[in-house]
């Protein structure tokens, strides 16, 4: 499916499957089911708009979730102009600070192949696995405008981050570390150098994904701040 600018959202909707009920990913004990659709091209501007619909990417699959009565993942977004780094944060980017940043077209090799796979077993303990193919599918694979965003120490690439433009927005995709720098806290960092990257483009928002309330591993998002909350009425309102 081709998703040019300017055309009706509405021709999506015919493109739309609903996979099978699974354990939710996020809440014990939930069940979770997704509508989708796959792109092959998909202008950014009409992905801001699918944004503000609550769907998200993974590779060429544009999802949102669609669980019966279940409205916990809530997307979330940072107002780039009101945002300001906490004491915690100013401190992170401290720590930071001998780290090289790069920005460029999104590029699988081997090195971060390597330290994806350590990324997974640090985060998930092996209860996620993933081949090469599939890594670069899901990474590496756009259908939209991305970019990719590396730090190394040195010579050596401690974290990636792979990030969609849109009009006025930048969306994060996924962000992985070498686990061996967990002390660096990455994940806070790629988060603050992204909305650096937002300010630096004169974008107004930072789109983090979902956020869920009593998901750990969700709810840090809610550390940037000020952020916005997409309401069921499908406006912005702030948190």
């Amino acid at each position: 499916m081709n998703l040019p600018a300017g055309r009706s959202l509405a021709v999506f909707e015919d493109a739309l499957h609903v996979d099978r009920p699974h354990p939710c990913p996020y809440l014990p004990g939930r069940i979770a089911t997704h509508e989708y659709f796959s792109a092959e091209r998909l202008d950014p501007d009409a992905y801001r708009r699918l944004m503000d619909l609550r769907f998200r990417r993974s590779g060429q699959v544009i999802y949102r979730p669609a669980c019966q009565g279940c409205r916990e993942c809530v997307p979330i977004r940072v107002p780039v102009a009101g945002f300001r780094p906490s004491r915690s944060q100013r401190r992170i980017i401290r720590r930071n600070a001998d780290l090289a940043i790069a920005i460029g077209p999104p590029s699988p090799d081997a090195e971060k192949w390597r330290i994806f796979r350590e990324y997974l077993h640090y985060q998930h303990d092996d209860a996620k696995q993933s081949s090469r193919e599939e890594f670069e599918a899901f990474l590496y694979r756009s259908p939209t405008e991305t970019l990719e965003m590396t730090y190394r120490h040195g010579e050596r690439l401690v974290a990636a981050g792979i990030v969609d433009l849109c009009p006025q927005a930048m969306s994060s995709v996924y962000f992985y570390f070498d686990p061996a720098e967990s002390r660096r806290s990455l994940g806070t960092f790629g988060g603050l150098t992204e909305i650096e990257e937002c300010r630096r483009r004169g974008l107004e928002h930072w789109y983090i994904g979902y956020y869920v309330r009593d998901c750990r591993g969700m709810n840090y998002k809610a550390a940037f701040r000020p952020y916005e909350l997409l309401g069921a009425d499908g406006r912005w309102e702030p948190a």
